[in-house]
């Protein structure tokens, strides 16, 4: 199974508004497992990028200007993505500028959905969190991923930390809430870490009880019966092992 786990950047929020793809970053999964087949591209938009983007990802127009465009790098692109699924958080407004993109193209690229199935992380985060925060920082937060490195937004390496959310979010149970207890002070579940034990271990010892703990705890047992009228059914121990007791 190939997966490709996907983010852009972008000149603005709306691509309604003309609003073009600067940056792409993408990390194979073959398997579930990291290939290092990374795709990372930066993109000459051929218009001004908006001052609140450039405060989120700090891509400026200075920097793109001998960048290609996309025209130039679709193909590549495209044969890179073709028949993977696509992992991406959010993925409408990822797809949305991709789809604008292709369908500037002189001949007409079609749509990302013609190439690829699209997994929506957001989509599977929301349903598995309920009422909590699910962008992706509060994701790295809740399965312990690190993103110490995400002073700006960046493509590849939000790629990169979205392919080890998306390997932890459906990798198994990582945390199990049984109360309050179990939420951090925005009632946000915390992510316990699974310590698995070798198993070459040495095998647990096993004490029995002696005979004075056993016949203590007959005593015991016949004064709850006592108590309760004789309607107890209870297990006790015989000779050291498990048995029913009824009374």
């Amino acid at each position: 199974m190939r997966q490709i786990v996907l983010d852009t950047e972008t000149t603005g929020l709306e691509v309604s508004q003309g609003h073009r793809v600067i940056e792409i970053g993408c990390v194979e999964l073959v398997n579930r497992k990291p290939t290092g087949n990374h795709y990372h591209q930066y993109i000459n938009p051929q218009r001004e990028i908006d001052q609140g983007a450039i405060e989120v990802h700090g891509i400026t127009d200075d920097f793109l200007a001998d960048k290609p465009v996309f025209a130039a790098i679709a193909g590549s692109f495209i044969e890179y993505i073709r028949g993977a699924e696509l992992v991406i958080h959010n993925a409408p407004f990822d797809i949305g500028f991709l789809n604008s993109e292709l369908q500037r193209l002189p001949a007409g690229g079609g749509c990302v959905e013609d190439l690829c199935t699209v997994t929506d992380t957001l989509v599977m985060a929301r349903s598995k969190h309920p009422g909590q925060r699910n962008n992706l920082d509060a994701l790295c937060l809740r399965y312990q991923v690190d993103n110490a490195q995400r002073d700006l937004h960046g493509a590849l390496l939000d790629a990169e930390i979205l392919a080890d959310v998306y390997l932890a979010m459906t990798g198994g149970q990582t945390a199990l809430q049984l109360s309050d207890s179990g939420n951090d002070n925005d009632g946000h579940a915390r992510a316990e870490q699974i310590i698995r034990l070798p198993a070459n271990r040495a095998k647990l010892l096993v004490i029995k009880a002696t005979a004075e703990e056993l016949a203590a705890h007959e005593i015991q047992l016949q004064a709850i019966a006592a108590a309760s009228g004789g309607r107890v059914l209870w297990r006790g121990i015989t000779n050291g092992e498990r048995t029913d007791v009824s009374t």
